[in-house]
């Protein structure tokens, strides 16, 4: 569940480190889905037979779907200005894709909130470092550096 904050506590949120979501079980349903919503129907992604003759072993997930998936873990771990009425996406400093997500197998978010500045009165920068861990990995599956705003009273 999301965490209201007051305003005058925003500076003790600067450097905090979120609990990390639930695990999320990638299927081939969702990246097959995915790859006809985005038009890359890449065998990598789509086709099991195919993708098991490759170092992957079988289908990945895109990584633009794995990186989709922070809207989602956000909702569980993210931070809300008391007040809020929008929060909008800035978008990214920094993303790197460092290991393929293997469909069938589960993934989770860890974020650290790394800045948090009121750029004008009510509206809040927020810069948060998110990885998306992969169960049993030795590698995440990526590491992003993530922009949004709030716009509260």
């Amino acid at each position: 569940m999301p965490k209201i904050i007051k305003k005058s506590e925003i500076a003790d949120y600067v450097g905090h480190v979120c609990e990390p979501t639930d695990w999320f079980e990638v299927k081939q349903e969702q990246v097959n889905e995915f790859a006809e919503c985005t038009l890359d129907r890449q065998f990598i992604h789509i086709d099991p037979v195919a993708a098991a003759a490759t170092p992957f072993g079988g289908t990945i997930a895109h990584g633009f779907l794995t990186l989709s998936m922070l809207s989602y873990f956000s909702e569980s771990y993210n931070l809300l200005i008391e007040g809020i009425y929008m929060g909008v996406n800035k978008g990214f400093d920094k993303v790197r894709f460092v290991a393929p997500v293997r469909v069938g197998s589960r993934i989770r978010c860890h974020a650290t909130v790394l800045e948090i500045t009121e750029k004008r009165p009510g509206q809040y920068d927020f810069k948060v470092e998110t990885t998306v861990e992969i169960e049993g990995g030795d590698k995440p599956a990526l590491v992003a550096e993530w922009l949004s705003v709030q716009m509260a009273k």
